[in-house]
């Protein structure tokens, strides 16, 4: 049970005496006041917050019926419970007040026990409305925090893998800020040229830019004498330096610190496992054609060679934006899916100003 001395009741009649008889019996207990019609009913309910009303409904100047639609229809008193107290004891008098939106309807001649007993009722029944609206904000706000550091502690995560992966690889720091940009411009360019729209949602989006830094974390599982070797890889060090693909998609789906969050494990996941794949099949570690490999990995070849081609290497000097988008674009339908290529192209600008923003 609540305490409810401090609550205001309004009470609204017309009739002198039926105002002091229901202010006499409800006074030691509640705060009262008073209005003689419905138009003033109204103007005390918005200055003074009642957390209840007794209305009559018969009254000069503006019935209860009206009042109580006013009341109804005005956000700062569509939440005080009204009792409509009337003479009127039709049925449908009493269903035109309960479908304006009464709590209550007291037919008179009452007793004031009846009153008092029906009013104690709402008041509580408004309380318990409050705790609950209270408690629900509360476990609102803690399930907003607990997302919020489920969401930190996987960017510190992200973080902290990236920094692994830049440790065993003096080329991935800047690369994995610029790939992160470029897949973005390239997502969103694809989707403004009407390709894969379903599926490139703002969400989308923002999974790709948090995911794409893990996309090369299966390196941190490559040799230094392959990973770091200044020239080109024999056949036998290639085929170990493909296996990174299946090393970080296995790591990320191993990684129970983000098993509360699929979406995430999914992408970072497939995008670390596909982006080597290519539109015709001649890619790696499964040879995937076409549309089988997810978009992410489909945005992430393009990415990732345009990169590699502009970029310095320990094994090989940087090339022109010119020379880059000219091979990309001898690879579509090869390597690159064409509407991708497509997309590429259309955004050329803003790859430009990342490649020129994350220099190395």
């Amino acid at each position: 049970m609540f305490i409810l001395d401090d609550k205001k009741i309004l009470v609204v009649d017309d009739y002198k005496e039926n105002l002091d008889i229901l202010v006499e019996s409800l006074i030691d207990k509640y705060q009262i006041f008073v209005a003689k019609n419905g138009l003033d009913a109204i103007e005390v309910a918005k200055k003074v917050n009642p957390d209840l009303i007794l209305m009559d409904i018969m009254m000069p100047i503006m019935n209860g019926y009206d009042a109580l639609k006013h009341l109804k229809a005005d956000s700062s008193t569509q939440d005080i419970p009204v009792i409509l107290v009337s003479t009127l004891s039709e049925v449908r008098d009493k269903k035109k007040g309960f479908d304006l939106g009464a709590v209550d309807y007291i037919t008179k001649p009452f007793e004031m026990m009846e009153v008092a007993y029906r009013v104690n009722i709402h008041l509580n029944l408004r309380e318990a409305a409050k705790f609950l609206e209270s408690q629900n904000r509360i476990l609102e706000e803690k399930v907003l925090k607990r997302t919020k550091d489920n969401e930190n502690l996987r960017d510190a995560m992200i973080e902290t893998l990236a920094a692994l992966a830049e440790t065993r690889d003096s080329d991935t720091g800047n690369h994995i800020r610029r790939t992160q940009h470029y897949i973005i411009a390239l997502a969103k360019s694809l989707k403004a040229l009407g390709y894969s729209k379903d599926i490139i949602t703002d969400n989308f989006i923002n999974l790709l830019f948090k995911t794409t830094p893990l996309h090369d974390v299966g390196k941190v599982g490559i040799p230094d004498r392959i990973l770091l070797k200044p020239g080109k890889l024999t056949d036998e060090e290639f085929e170990i330096m493909k296996t990174h693909a299946y090393i970080g998609y296995k790591s990320l789906k191993s990684a129970d610190i983000l098993s509360d969050n699929e979406s995430f494990i999914e992408l970072a996941a497939e995008t670390a496992y596909t982006h080597h794949e290519k539109w015709d099949g001649s890619g790696y570690p499964r040879g995937l054609i076409g549309e089988s490999i997810p978009l992410s990995g489909r945005l992430m070849a393009v990415v990732d060679v345009y990169d590699a081609l502009v970029s310095k290497r320990i094994y090989k000097e940087s090339m022109s934006h010119e020379q880059a988008v000219k091979i990309i674009l001898g690879c579509s339908g090869t390597h690159f899916q064409p509407e991708i290529v497509e997309a590429f192209i259309a955004a050329e600008d803003e790859f430009l100003h990342i490649k020129s923003k994350f220099e190395e």
